[in-house]
């Protein structure tokens, strides 16, 4: 297997419902881990709390989420963002839609400076998304 490159995004508790949501999105495989799964007899209270989840797509895409392990801060913010490029406008649009649907948009989808189209918004469970798609033949 060759070395790859993919988000893993970390979230306060609700991780099922946001890799379940992805899935929905990009379709693909999702395996999941709760805490409970791993460690029956110490998960206590976040037994049902995602470890570690990975959905992988027939078209390659794979996106790692989990909820915070129990002791540790969660941080939301802007300092992870998920790049979604490539040349397939009507792939990459559906995507947009659906990720955008119930976030905010902070540049909307639509042709940019450089030549591509392009968009960034932030999803509903607070993610950042860019999508790019190649105008460049």
């Amino acid at each position: 297997m060759a070395t790859r490159l993919n988000p893993y995004i970390s979230f306060a508790g609700d991780a099922r419902q946001a890799v379940e949501f992805y899935q929905e999105v990009f379709g693909g495989t999702l395996t999941l881990s709760t805490y409970g799964d791993v460690s029956p007899e110490q998960a206590g209270a976040v037994a049902d709390k995602v470890m570690h989840s990975m959905l992988e797509t027939d078209g390659g895409l794979t996106l790692m989420c989990a909820d915070n392990p129990p002791g540790t801060e969660h941080k939301p913010g802007n300092d992870v963002a998920v790049s979604l490029s490539g040349e397939d406008a009507g792939e990459l649009r559906g995507y947009w839609d659906k990720l955008s649907s119930g976030g905010a948009v902070a540049v909307p989808l639509e042709k940019q400076m450089w030549g591509d189209v392009f968009g960034m918004c932030t999803d509903r469970f607070g993610v950042t998304w860019m999508v790019n798609i190649s105008e460049r033949g």
